[in-house]
């Protein structure tokens, strides 16, 4: 199943009705950034694998950001963000 939504809200409504199997989050979003959509969907799900990627590597200095399960800077050719769903999906 996938879940997409432009905006944080529709997200978070979207996963309550639906929980998947993983969650991909950019950091970036409008309103409240990825981060705190992590926030309230470990809160919802604690075991769910998360995996928050991003264009900005400052990131990785985050704390919060460290709650996800996998934490991936954005390529071109998108190899570790593929590992990391195998990872998670088998």
């Amino acid at each position: 199943m996938v879940i997409s939504a432009l905006t944080e809200e529709e997200a978070l409504e979207k996963f309550k009705s639906e929980v998947p199997d993983l969650v991909i989050l950019d950091i970036k979003m409008p309103g409240m950034n990825g981060i705190e959509v992590l926030r309230q969907m470990k809160m919802i799900a604690p075991q769910l694998p998360i995996i928050l990627s991003t264009a900005y590597h400052e990131y990785t200095q985050d704390l919060s950001a460290w709650a996800s399960d996998e934490f991936i800077v954005k390529s071109p050719d998108m190899l570790k963000l593929k590992e990391a769903v195998r990872k998670y999906l088998g």
